[in-house]
């Protein structure tokens, strides 16, 4: 097509959609400096996407072997999941994002490597899918099991996004071929194809296409995706067999009805961000009623301190549909069984963040905030070459079997390869463009979403030039100082989220404090006539607070977590005496948790120091006579939950009981 127009725009490039209220970013126009996201970035770049790199591109991850394969370049079989092409496009995206930061031409020539490969292996008429190019007795779409809308979706998504950076087409011609195809296929009443769009990234995926190309039939057919959900009758026919059906993958319940998060998580989040995109283009007002809904639900009712959602490796939903790898009933939160997978952590701020350009409220960035520091870098190690897919909030030694079935899922240690490789290369994209998420453009000036040491070079809405500088050692320290380095001499604002746990904060303006109201919770606005050299200052408390649950949340009631600014602490068994049990914890109440920032310590974090106090007293049994328990106090140290297991196997705790005197 002619009519392609190259945006700059991470995703979703939605600078042209009429109804979100903020637009992201240019991709590289927020660029980390020092300090806790230029310290991610750095080991992203150079150790992250290499690491990732060896293992995919080799015989271990085998994803690269898989298309060389299919393009006639190397004899074998498919291996892996059904879904490995799509981890191999969100690796790739990875890479440019990278690229897009660095300017290192190696990275474009390993990508061009990729894309003839891939190029090779698409089928003439655009049909593009390993797991079944290489599998005898597989029809295309024959089955929904084989998740061969998730692999387009992420196709679609890095293809965009390697266009808007390089400029280059050879990617996004593969998408649209694929693309057109899948409208072929899929935009007609069939009912046979009515039920398939599960695993629904292609719908993020046929947006990103619609922008980048201004074809509405992409659109359409994404609506058409959005419009099928809840449409038949659930029953297995071919199409379903071997994968569960109902509310495990949303089908029970057109969205525009729907109440309640329910079934697989990542299936879940990733059609809700989808259909925010959908409404981003089209204002359906019932698409967002249901949205604003859905979002409700889960940050209220179903997700961890951390974050992090999906209770329940195996359960039932109320509708008494099997439920794997997802939401259960609200306030049903386990700590030691939690699932919450690395994807759905950040799916979960994949869809805030789309609901923050929508609604352009602080609370969303609030969510994407407490995923990033908590639930989505537990995922990886601080070495960034081991990850973990499930993330509990309690670990114990020797109380289930790691080893229990092919391609488990729980292990007590991150793992230098998952089998199931959705997690890391999604995790690895998402560090790679949290500086992209930092500021959005709203409608005369920009929001700071997330803090951090960046520049900013940029342009606003009308065209005219920004620079601002951004010093911080967030999120160890409150403090953020903005200097304005160029801008224009008309009036615009600068909107600056005050996190709902920053209570007592302070703004200056150039050394005079002003008498905005900071809420928290919320963004504060400050319009003016700005100009070069003047400084913003907002200094924000960061206090220790202990957080308790819900009162139906039965499994921490009379306990507490440790949470300080958007941090959340845990203990972990190296900071204990030897033998001890973690689940003989009792937090002291009475004492101080101290900060201490050990820059040499598990990739340089600030740590709590105070003291724990040990039951000594043991009983024995299921159930056991109980009297006033005898303690031994220890001194020792919280750090924070995403550094946790890098010391070893360990036992881990976020959540204590807690001993208070009078």
């Amino acid at each position: 097509m002619n009519n392609t127009v190259q945006m700059k725009q991470a995703t979703p490039a939605n600078k042209n959609s009429p109804y979100t209220q903020l637009k992201s970013m240019n991709i590289g126009d927020c660029q980390w400096t020092t300090g806790f996201w230029a310290d991610k970035f750095e080991l992203c770049a150079n150790a992250m996407v290499p690491y990732m790199g060896d293992v995919l591109c080799g015989d271990v991850g085998h994803a690269l072997n898989n298309f060389k394969i299919a393009a006639g370049e190397k004899e074998g079989e498919h291996q892996g999941m059904f879904w490995h092409d799509g981890d191999f496009y969100k690796f790739m995206e990875a890479k440019i994002y990278v690229y897009a930061h660095t300017k290192n031409n190696e990275l474009l020539a390993e990508l061009d490597e990729y894309i003839a490969i891939i190029g090779k292996a698409q089928e003439s008429d655009g049909y593009l899918q390993t797991q079944i190019q290489l599998r005898d007795g597989v029809d295309r779409y024959e089955n929904r099991k084989y998740h061969e809308m998730y692999n387009t979706g992420h196709l679609l998504i890095s293809a965009c996004i390697h266009f808007n950076v390089t400029g280059q087409r050879n990617f996004l011609d593969i998408a649209i071929k694929h693309a057109d195809l899948l409208y072929t296929i899929f935009m007609p009443d069939t009912k046979h194809y009515g039920r398939f769009g599960f695993n629904q990234t292609q719908i993020m995926g046929l947006v990103e296409l619609y922008r980048t190309l201004g074809d509405k039939k992409y659109l359409k057919l994404a609506e058409k995706f959005i419009d099928n959900r809840g449409k038949y009758e659930v029953k297995h026919h071919a199409t379903t067999e071997g994968y569960p059906i109902g509310d495990m993958v949303q089908e029970r319940t057109p969205l525009r009805e729907s109440n309640e998060a329910v079934g697989h998580a990542v299936l879940a989040l990733y059609y809700y961000a989808g259909a925010a995109d959908v409404y981003a283009e089209t204002g359906e007002k019932a698409l967002l009623d249901a949205l604003d809904r859905l979002w409700e639900n889960v940050t209220t009712k179903k997700m961890y301190v951390t974050g992090a959602v999906g209770q329940a490796h195996y359960g039932a939903s109320v509708n008494r549909d099997m439920i794997e790898e997802g939401f259960i009933d609200a306030f049903m939160m386990p700590n030691m069984t939690a699932y919450n997978e690395t994807c759905a952590n950040l799916c979960n701020a994949m869809f805030s963040y789309r609901m923050l350009n929508l609604h352009g409220e602080a609370k969303y960035a609030d969510i994407v905030e407490l995923v990033l520091y908590n639930s989505a870098l537990s995922g990886i190690s601080v070495t960034g070459k081991e990850y973990f897919y499930a993330n509990p909030l309690r670990m114990l030694n020797n109380t289930r079997d790691y080893n229990a079935h092919e391609n488990v899922t729980e292990t007590p240690n991150r793992e230098p390869y998952l089998s199931c490789f959705c997690c890391p290369p999604n995790l690895v994209r998402t560090i790679a463009t949290v500086s992209e998420w930092a500021y959005s453009l709203s409608e005369n000036g920009f929001t700071v979403n997330l803090y951090g040491a960046n520049t900013l070079n940029s342009e606003l809405k009308d065209g005219s030039p920004i620079k601002v500088s951004q010093e911080t050692e967030y999120p160890w320290q409150g403090k953020v100082k903005l200097r304005m380095e160029e801008c224009k001499a008309d009036a615009f604002a600068i909107s600056l989220r005050i996190p709902k746990w920053a209570k007592n904060s302070k703004l200056t303006l150039n050394g005079e404090e002003l008498s905005k109201t900071l809420e928290p919770g919320s963004f504060v606005k400050i319009e003016r006539n700005w100009k070069k050299g003047d400084v913003l200052v907002l200094d924000m408390p960061m206090e220790v607070e202990f957080i308790e649950g819900h009162p139906r949340i039965e499994e921490v009631r009379n306990q507490i977590a440790v949470k300080r600014g958007p941090i959340v602490y845990c203990i972990e068994s190296p900071d204990l005496p030897e033998n001890t049990d973690i689940l003989d914890i009792y937090f002291n109440g009475n004492k101080s948790l101290e900060p201490t920032h050990q820059p040499n310590f598990l990739g340089g974090i600030t740590t709590l120091e105070g003291e724990v106090l040990i039951r000594k007293d043991k009983g024995e049994g299921i159930y056991r006579t109980v009297q006033k328990p005898e303690w031994t106090p220890h001194k020792t140290q919280l750090v924070p939950y995403f550094a946790w297991s890098n010391r070893g196997q360990a036992e881990m705790t976020v959540f204590m009981p807690v001993v208070w005197e009078d």
